[in-house]
């Protein structure tokens, strides 16, 4: 039945922010558009809601089509609905941002659609209204990585306590001192020890460890701070 007079067409797309970790430096996939509009620019990953999809599903489908990665941190960030900002069509924006670990990515799917792993620092100018997606999960993923360990689904399954370290410097983007974060992380529980060695490491400090997923749920899901001090900075 008619219960609905509003005619006018608008568009819902999914973007979608994917942030990986290299060792060094986080890294944001971007692709080079080599389609209109916007031919080769700089952009997020995006697609279009089907009519048989909710929002998750649709979102968990972009990223599986780029990186051929399922079940990654996938979280909802923000919608941007300005309304000039697609300037093709009346489109309304849903940004989820990822994290994933980008050993285990399909590289044949990532070169399929043109995408390249930049590191955060140096993103280019993307079209659009991108720039501002990316700042906000960037602030995001720093808020959030201070309070519920999240920064694991960046590392391989497999890590030292000083590869962590890296990343949590990469995130903030300072540097931490390595026997207090080495006292905190040991503390939380999170880290289940291999028994084995890093090979590129002639120290203890290359110890590998695992992460409790047991844990690891409780700092996700309860009201737990797993290093509230970097929400500070």
């Amino acid at each position: 039945m008619g219960y609905y007079t509003h005619s006018n067409r608008i568009l819902v797309a999914l973007d979608c922010i994917i942030f990986g970790f290299d060792g060094e430096d986080i890294k944001l996939l971007l692709i080079k558009r080599n389609f209109e509009p916007e031919l080769g620019k700089w952009s997020l990953m995006g697609g279009f809601l089907e009519e048989n999809e909710d929002l998750e599903t649709a979102a968990q489908r972009i990223l599986y089509e780029l990186t051929g990665l399922k079940n990654n941190y996938l979280e909802q960030l923000q919608t941007f609905g300005s309304i000039n900002r697609d300037p093709v069509e009346r489109t309304i924006s849903v940004v989820y941002y990822a994290l994933v670990n980008s050993q285990q990515q399909d590289i044949n799917a990532i070169n399929a659609h043109n995408a390249y792993w930049i590191n955060l620092s140096d993103k280019p100018d993307l079209i659009f209204d991108h720039n501002r997606m990316v700042e906000q999960a960037r602030q995001q993923l720093r808020y959030k990585a201070a309070l519920h360990a999240i920064g694991f689904e960046l590392l391989p399954e497999q890590f030292t306590i000083p590869q962590l370290q890296k990343l949590y410097e990469a995130i903030y983007n300072r540097k931490l001192d390595r026997r207090n974060f080495s006292r905190k992380i040991i503390s939380t529980g999170l880290l289940l020890s291999t028994g084995q060695k890093d090979s590129r490491s002639a120290t203890k400090k290359g110890q590998l460890y695992r992460l409790d997923t047991t844990n690891y749920q409780r700092y996700l899901n309860d009201f737990v701070s797993f290093f509230p001090e970097l929400t500070l900075t």
